[in-house]
């Protein structure tokens, strides 16, 4: 611990946390506010320098144990000299329990330098706020992505100077204009996907993608290949987009046929007049990338781990027009109720629930596909994953016939090839949905076998309860080390830092057959970090 800043040379920029918590905060608290913040700014935990506090917090725990987690050093300063700092948002209520206005922003901009990150405070008693400083005269403007001075404090979590409280106790909303790369979205790359992971590596076994193995069956590439004789007429999609329809129980003019879950995203975000779009994470990026792209300011709702990753309908801005979830949501393999997600709608909103992985649910409980009674309702459904169709790019679009219209209006030509609109129309058909339901079962119960090898490993943790295809597992390092380790015994799994509210602790493991799960269950042990200390669980 460090009573002043360090003497000697110091990098040209440096990045200052400045921190402020309550009595028996803990550190996971804190810390869990650090990175939410530094994640906003577009900044890695490696950019810290160091944490800073009043001389007061110097032996608070849960700092010392953020500053210790983060490798920095912390720097404490006595009150009254934090006093004559001038912070953007005072508190009288930290005044006078502190004796500084502002322990966060006061600390964070001890050395001068400017303000990245106002502060914030968590659902808790920590607050927290991210300054930069240069040295010498040619320092100029830090070397990383800004956040955007149109940022609205409304967005944020709570500061000291709120009388109100956040929605729920384990969602916050955060507004995520951080960069001009909308490709990127500033803190995590909104483009990488599982398929990177496995692309050109034929000798390791598939974990990282979502699509089920061993597909299509034989009856469903024999019907695909019997529509190649028709490839010289133009597609005509009438006869799959009545079979989709018939499947729902709504009329034809309520569904759009595309290229995938992917093409609707960009559709929607191209020709639906939106104003506030929000979309919950973690979840599918592609939905905020191509909000992004379309020119919108996009607002996330991110869900805590410590609440199961659960959506509180009452988290979500009352503004917002245009929202976004998914239903079970990749990557943590949540099923929201319907009744939940129905509360969401509201005219003058349009609700996007992404069910692209439904089909692999039991009964489809919780669906909302075929819903004619929830307002402003468009559901998304893909037929990639089950049948194993991704190189052919199917899936539809149920919604209101108003917004498949404009959403159609978009669409280029003939959007959706005839060996699509073929697999389209077969596998909506009795006896495609029959096997989808016995695949959903069999899914279950290896996800089940999945579940229980993986929780019986010291210092893996697993998101539950799993409703998808695929888990969500915490370990440390499970994106970096544990992933590359793995890579090295053959076999490939979703890193999870590439999903907004996640980070380096997080992978993605798909559902596959009993011997393949015991092989992964045996190497996983190994590819553990040596000498890593167990996480802390995200549940008290």
């Amino acid at each position: 611990m460090a009573d002043r800043p360090p003497a000697g040379p110091a990098p040209e920029h440096s990045v200052v946390v400045g921190v402020g918590a309550g009595r028996g905060v803990p550190v996971e608290e804190v810390l869990g506010l650090v990175r939410e913040c530094l994640r906003d700014a577009g900044l890695s935990p490696l950019s810290v320098r160091e944490l800073a506090t009043v001389d007061a917090k110097r032996d608070e725990p849960g700092v010392v144990g953020a500053a210790a987690r983060l490798g920095v050093p912390l720097v404490t300063y006595p009150a009254d000299e934090l006093a004559r700092v001038a912070v953007p948002n005072p508190s009288g209520a930290s005044l006078a329990a502190t004796g500084t206005p502002s322990v966060a922003e006061a600390s964070a901009l001890a050395r001068g330098g400017e303000l990245l990150v106002a502060k914030r405070k968590s659902a808790g008693r920590a607050t927290c706020a991210i300054a930069w400083w240069g040295t010498g005269p040619s320092a100029g403007p830090p070397p990383w992505p800004r956040p955007s001075p149109s940022l609205s404090p409304s967005l944020s979590p709570s500061t000291e100077t709120s009388t109100s409280t956040p929605t729920t106790k384990d969602t916050i909303i955060t507004a995520t204009d951080l960069s001009t790369d909308t490709a990127t979205g500033g803190d995590v790359d909104l483009r990488h996907h599982g398929d990177a992971e496995v692309r050109g590596r034929g000798d390791l076994v598939d974990l990282a993608v979502n699509v089920r193995s061993d597909t299509p069956p034989a009856w469903l590439k024999q019907h695909i290949a019997a529509s190649l004789d028709g490839l010289a007429a133009y597609p005509d999609g009438r006869a799959a987009r009545a079979a989709v329809a018939a499947r729902h129980g709504v009329p034809p003019e309520r569904v759009l046929l595309t290229a995938g879950a992917a093409e609707a995203f960009v559709l929607l975000a191209r020709a639906l007049p939106v104003r506030r779009p929000v979309v919950v994470h973690p979840q599918f990026t592609e939905p905020e990338a191509a909000l992004r792209d379309a020119g919108h300011t996009v607002e996330r709702v991110l869900l805590r781990a410590s609440d199961g990753f659960r959506l509180d309908p009452a988290a979500v801005p009352d503004d917002a027009d245009l929202v976004v979830v998914g239903n079970p949501t990749n990557p943590t393999s949540v099923l929201h109720p319907a009744a939940g997600l129905a509360r969401l709608a509201r005219p003058g909103r349009v609700l996007v629930v992404d069910e692209a992985f439904m089909d692999a649910v039991p009964g489809e409980r919780e669906a909302l596909a075929g819903r004619v009674d929830v307002p402003g309702l468009v559901v998304l459904r893909s037929l990639t994953k089950t049948w194993g169709l991704a190189g052919l790019r199917i899936g539809y679009v149920i919604a209101e016939p108003g917004t498949i219209s404009a959403l159609e209006r978009a669409q280029p030509l003939w959007p959706v090839s005839s060996p699509a609109l073929a697999a389209a129309e077969a596998c909506v058909a009795p006896r495609a949905l029959a096997e989808a339901g016995h695949v959903a079962h069999r899914v279950a119960a290896e996800r089940q076998h999945l579940v229980a090898g993986l929780r019986a490993l010291p210092g893996v943790e697993v998101v539950g309860p799993a409703e998808g295809p695929f888990v969500l597992v915490r370990m440390a390092g499970a994106a970096t080390v544990v992933r590359e380790r793995l890579r090295e015994g053959g076999f490939m799994v979703r890193r999870g830092d590439t999903f907004p509210g996640l980070g380096p602790d997080w992978m993605r493991v798909a559902v596959r057959d009993r011997p393949t799960t015991e092989a992964f269950l045996q190497a996983l042990p190994h590819a553990r970090p040596p000498h890593a200390e167990p996480l802390p669980p995200t549940h008290p």
